[in-house]
């Protein structure tokens, strides 16, 4: 399947799509498939406002860690473990710190042993922020673990059900290229993605960030259900590479449908008040 590409301002950025063409096109999950002996440079993790915990990038996205005698065991085959939204923040090891207490917050099970991380130098978080009737948008944020600063970056998003009412993204520009995918590059002046560094007043070291808001309609997009997955990206690329992707979306917490059904339940009881 080709990707028809239309010209658009992205200077030497997207001379390296051209490259990259074949790998957002032809390939398949680096993470998945069967007897690749290179695994994804990136993760993708999801989360949303409906519900408190972030789907984390999977174990061992990009490899697994080398073990030592002085680290303790950690498996590589136990799915990740939920996250509060601050903790995308902190390196794995602190990670896993939260979540113990976020687990033992939501009364969420702990294995043993505990998941291995990700081991990816760019993970990439995508968070449904609103929906509404007539539309709904998301969040794009980029983080870098790695040691050096990227000067020049792109990643493209692939929305199956979603692309026909993508309308713009407001920190980064964005262009929809055709086959359901979204190409996106940082403004001018504001491309870099800086490398991990130590921050003052944390005790952990901090990854470079770089976010937008993205905003789709629904107008274009009938029947589009953003709760039941079509707002999230079936694939993810970054600098031509195919990110990992997490295996489930966030789902419609508890407590979100609860406050519905109390606000309906309140609404009813004032209409049979004004009846009487």
């Amino acid at each position: 399947m080709a990707l028809r590409l239309t010209a658009h301002p992205f200077s030497a950025v997207f001379l390296l799509l051209l490259v990259a063409v074949c790998n957002i096109t032809t390939s398949t999950s680096t993470s998945t498939t069967a007897g690749s002996s290179k695994p994804p440079r990136c993760c993708v993790s999801f989360s949303a406002s409906y519900n408190e915990s972030v789907i984390p990038c999977r174990t061992c996205a990009c490899g697994c860690p080398a073990r030592s005698k002085q680290q303790a065991a950690c498996s590589t085959t136990t799915p990740s473990m939920l996250l509060p939204p601050y903790a995308l923040l902190m390196p794995f090891e602190r990670r896993a710190k939260e979540a113990l207490s976020w687990a033992e917050e939501k009364r969420l099970s702990v294995p043993n042993p505990m998941p291995c991380g990700d081991s990816c130098g760019v993970s990439i978080n995508w968070h449904v922020a609103t929906d509404f009737d007539g539309g709904w948008s998301a969040r794009l944020t980029l983080f870098s673990w790695g040691d050096e600063d990227m000067h020049e970056w792109f990643t493209a998003i692939v929305m199956d059900k979603a692309y026909d009412g993508f309308e713009q993204a407001y920190s980064f520009n964005a262009t929809a290229v055709g086959n359901s995918t979204i190409f996106i590059k940082a403004r001018e002046g504001f491309n870099f993605l800086l490398r991990e560094t130590n921050m003052s007043g944390v005790d952990y070291p901090v990854p470079g960030k770089l976010q937008s808001v993205l905003s789709f309609t629904k107008k274009t997009t009938p029947g589009i259900d953003i709760v039941a997955g079509d707002g999230f990206p079936s694939k993810v690329f970054f600098n031509g590479d195919e990110c990992a992707m997490p295996l489930r979306i966030p789902s419609q917490s508890a407590a979100n449908r609860g406050g519905i059904i109390t606000m309906l339940l309140g609404l009813a009881a004032s209409a049979l008040l004004l009846l009487l």
